[in-house]
């Protein structure tokens, strides 16, 4: 199975999040990460999927979305000609003993520390998954006590965009 970043525009619809959903589950497919948020143009929004599955299976699902009344266009995104981003928050045991390691983690990261309490720190990253990934590995022996990470958002390069020709009725 190989990974497939699905980029749709859809109408800002109540339930279309379901219906779109639906389809992979229907197949047994698992939605890796899910991220939906508006547009620049008002009442369309961008739901960005990353999925594990066959080309094959993959294009039947393609083609049922495209069905659907309420999705506008579909892309997949290529790696190499998209720039992809995951959003992480992770709070950290940090006491006296630690804390000046678990920082120089978060500079060496380009991370930021967000809030400072007396056992333990937030910390914010972006980045590819790798960079989000390596950055919990080097900070779990210090003690994660939790974390809250966004879907996968992703743009293509360039001056296309998928919002191109596509205006409010």
């Amino acid at each position: 199975m190989t990974s497939h970043v699905l980029s749709l525009l859809v109408e800002d619809k109540p339930g279309l999040l379901t219906r779109v959903a639906g389809l992979f589950a229907r197949r047994g497919f698992n939605i890796e990460s899910l991220a939906v948020g508006s547009t620049e143009i008002e009442g369309l929004s961008r739901i960005t999927i990353l999925v594990d599955v066959e080309d094959f299976p993959l294009e039947q699902v393609t083609k049922q979305l495209n069905k659907l009344i309420n999705v506008i266009k579909i892309v997949e995104l290529d790696p190499s000609q998209s720039v992809q981003r995951e959003h992480l928050l992770v709070k950290v045991r940090a006491d006296n003993t630690t804390r000046s390691q678990v920082l120089e983690a978060v500079t060496l990261f380009r991370a930021r520390v967000v809030d400072v309490g007396i056992d333990a720190v937030v910390i914010e990253v972006t980045g590819d998954s790798g960079k989000t990934q390596a950055l919990l590995r080097v900070l779990e022996p210090y003690g994660i006590k939790e974390i809250a990470q966004s879907g996968l958002v992703a743009i293509g390069r360039g001056s296309k965009s998928i919002t191109e020709r596509v205006y409010k009725n």
